[in-house]
């Protein structure tokens, strides 16, 4: 499988104007940068925005190197390969890897950030209830976008999404709705992952089945993002094939979400 996704995004990158490949590494400067966020909130429930910016930049420049590097390493860019061609591969290839620079950087000073957030005086975290309570709900609103894309992003290039949803009848579309909704809130909430007193203590702005829905929404947002950079999907398709579509992503992308919002 993770063949079959590197050869794909070979062959949207060789395919893919220039234009559209700056679409593709702005939107990754945004995940990146959303990563980034989470950290810093994490960190020192303040985040200073230059210093996001720099690390942004640092993170999509490391992935950008390794991928061209991997892609070096494995023939797919050599010294005869056309610059626009080299150029569509390391674009596509620098998303995951970027990704997953942010993401390695975030977990390996987790446990140390949460350390520095439980140490805030009590006085100070009364003060400040209700502007860290928000925080709170934009980290793991954060989180979840990325969980959705981390897991998401393998699959959205692929044919597998279109030929599921147009043999999808609308009542199983519904059911993909509910199950997704369901597992997203039995990850979270129901299955001893975390402690549910502290994510309702945090929830004070969103209750359980509050979060559990905007949190579904940002998935489908995120799906929508990818079927279309990935070309998956454009303006001329009919409405229906762009709800199932996005439907059926929103599955794994909702899952992703979900394990994203348990790991801070």
């Amino acid at each position: 499988m993770d063949g079959l996704f590197l050869g794909i995004l070979w062959t949207i990158g060789e395919a893919t104007n220039p234009g559209w490949l700056l679409v593709v590494l702005s939107v990754t400067l945004v995940g990146v940068g959303l990563l980034t966020q989470v950290e810093g909130f994490r960190q020192t429930l303040s985040l200073q925005p230059l210093e996001a910016f720099l690390e942004t930049i640092e993170a999509v420049a490391i992935g950008a190197v390794c991928a061209f590097l991997a892609l070096a390493l494995l023939c797919r860019i050599t010294l005869e390969t056309p610059l626009s061609e080299a150029l569509g591969k390391v674009v596509f290839e620098t998303v995951p890897f970027a990704l997953g620079v942010a993401l390695a950087r975030s977990t390996l000073q987790g446990k140390r950030s949460r350390s520095r957030r439980t140490t805030i005086p009590r006085v100070r975290r009364l003060n400040a209830f209700s502007r860290i309570n928000l925080r709170d709900a934009l980290v793991d609103f954060d989180a979840a976008l990325i969980g959705a894309v981390l897991i998401a992003f393998s699959i959205a290039p692929t044919e597998e999404v279109p030929l599921l949803a147009s043999s999808l009848p609308p009542l199983w579309l519904l059911l993909i709705m509910a199950t997704s909704l369901g597992l997203s809130y039995a990850i979270v909430f129901a299955s001893g992952f975390t402690d549910r007193a502290e994510r309702l203590q945090r929830g004070l702005l969103f209750s359980p089945v509050t979060e559990t829905l905007v949190a579904y929404l940002v998935a489908l947002l995120a799906s929508v993002v990818m079927l279309v950079l990935f070309q998956q999907l454009d303006p001329n398709d009919p409405w229906s094939e762009w709800l199932s579509n996005v439907l059926v992503l929103g599955l794994p992308a909702s899952i992703g979400g979900a394990a994203g919002r348990i790991l801070i």
